[in-house]
């Protein structure tokens, strides 16, 4: 018989030195005082212990509140998640959008503060994120269908990206599809890992992976083929 993984108590999350991010920012103005110290239990609840084994209890008493509290503020366990989950992916997507990005010339340039800005988010907020990015089954059908149309927004702006260096003969000519999934991957998988007492800090960690996404689009293709700018770019589909 499989062990069953041990539970951690709101007490134990407090004070973990994994689960310290800036999650608490993100909880906008449209949120009183205990809502948002709801949420911020809330995340630390589901990134250790996962959706399904916390308990409205153990949220509350995240923040020293009876059970009952939290349905004054949210109507169920779910919507608690829903709300954590589409801030987060608004947010990431807020923060590689806007007159700052709009403003940077050439693709190269502008691939590489993308990547920073997306990874460096990433691992500022990465409890929360890690929640944006591992529960996304626990929401309900038309949340589930709301958080991947974010999602689809926010891999457009880089598939854009990519497909513009390809296309003026900056990048390779790399399969875009394949190579802003690559991209992605790097920022979103730190969010398991990820501490900010650790030796990088978020915008350290976002140059180094920007860096690393240069070189996939820069000189050599990821498949092995030159750069050549006057090959055919590959512009694939949108998943």
């Amino acid at each position: 018989m499989a062990k069953r993984q041990a539970r951690f108590t709101p007490q134990e999350l407090e004070d973990d030195p994994r689960l310290q991010d800036h999650s608490p920012d993100l909880w906008g103005d449209e949120f009183g005082d205990v809502p948002r110290r709801l949420l911020t239990s809330a995340v630390r609840c589901f990134a250790a212990n996962g959706f399904h084994a916390t308990t409205t209890r153990d949220i509350a008493a995240g923040v020293g509140l009876s059970p009952a509290a939290l349905y004054v503020h949210f109507p169920s366990k779910e919507l608690v998640l829903h709300e954590i989950v589409r801030i987060g992916h608004e947010r990431a997507l807020a923060h590689v959008q806007g007159p700052e990005i709009d403003s940077v010339a050439g693709a190269a340039e502008r691939l590489r503060v993308l990547i920073a800005r997306y990874t460096a988010w990433h691992a500022r907020h990465h409890v929360a994120a890690r929640v944006c990015q591992y529960e996304l089954n626990a929401l309900a059908p038309d949340h589930y269908d709301e958080i991947r149309e974010l999602r689809h927004r926010t891999n457009e702006v880089f598939r854009a990206a990519v497909a513009r260096g390809v296309t003026d003969g900056t990048f390779a000519p790399v399969d875009v599809n394949r190579v802003v999934r690559g991209m992605l991957s790097l920022g979103i998988d730190l969010v398991r890992w990820y501490r900010l007492d650790g030796p990088d800090s978020p915008e350290q960690l976002g140059e180094f992976y920007a860096g690393l996404a240069l070189k996939m689009v820069l000189d050599t293709a990821p498949d092995g083929h030159s750069g050549d700018s006057s090959a055919r770019p590959t512009l694939t589909a949108s998943a």
